[in-house]
């Protein structure tokens, strides 16, 4: 049974929720795990790549809370190797200001990050929101239209009928928009509905539209179903037009 200060989103059906934590600085690997262990989460830990890919192959995490810096193996390539065994949400820390490497995570799938220094209790619910979007809804129906279609219950999208391989965030995006097809919807506007923050680095959204064109569209460059509306954000067209 679920304790009365417990957060929702420490819990995967009857179970609580694992959580890897990945930071060869032993204080903040410490902080952190102390926290959300508090939060009601199972948290496992590594200091280094090699050791983080050990710990998810014993116990496959719900979550994961990845450093950049790692030594050896850095974190893009731990967050790489991690997709490559299935879809698990991954929350990279990275040091403040070093945009270009926030964006080259999200490149590899992260599905959110924290700039260092940064406070544990906005990281905990940093992870429960992540992991609370990652679990659709009970009433959640498929969804089908312009040669897409998704099924939030089985979290499975397909092109033409062919599976595409989607990141949680991905998914989350490609469903919100085929809910709501012909409207145009600000990155403030994603943000807030598909991330479900009032606030952030709206280049997550960027990111995340362009991968996903990647995935959706015959030619990225030339997008005909997520099409861009100037000076205002973007919109699906079903039909291309």
């Amino acid at each position: 049974m679920q304790r009365m200060d417990e957060p929702l989103g420490a819990r995967t059906g009857n179970r609580a929720a694992r959580v890897l934590v990945v930071d060869d600085d032993p204080t903040v690997s410490e902080v952190v795990t102390g926290y959300l262990d508090r939060a009601g989460y199972l948290v496992d830990r590594a200091g280094d790549g090699p050791t983080a890919l050990a710990r998810a192959g014993e116990h496959r995490p719900d979550l994961v809370v990845l450093d950049l810096m790692l030594p050896g193996m850095d974190g893009l390539e731990v967050c790489r190797r991690l997709r490559g065994h299935g879809p698990v949400p991954v929350i990279m820390l990275t040091a403040r200001g070093d945009e270009e490497d926030r964006v080259l995570g999200l490149e590899v799938g992260a599905d959110d990050y924290v700039t260092k220094p940064f406070s544990p209790r906005e990281l905990v619910l940093r992870v429960e929101s992540v992991l609370r979007r990652s679990r659709p809804p009970a009433a959640a129906h498929p969804l089908s239209a312009g040669g897409l279609a998704v099924d939030p219950a089985a979290r499975r999208a397909t092109r033409n009928r062919t599976e595409l391989s989607l990141t949680l965030r991905e998914f989350d995006l490609l469903s919100f928009f085929l809910r709501h097809p012909g409207r145009a919807f600000s990155r403030e506007d994603l943000m807030r509905e598909v991330w479900g923050w009032d606030f952030g680095d709206l280049s997550t959204v960027t990111v995340h539209v362009r991968r996903l064109r990647g995935k959706v569209e015959d030619d990225p460059a030339r997008p005909r179903l997520i099409q861009t509306v100037w000076g205002v954000g973007y919109r699906f067209e079903p039909g291309g037009g």
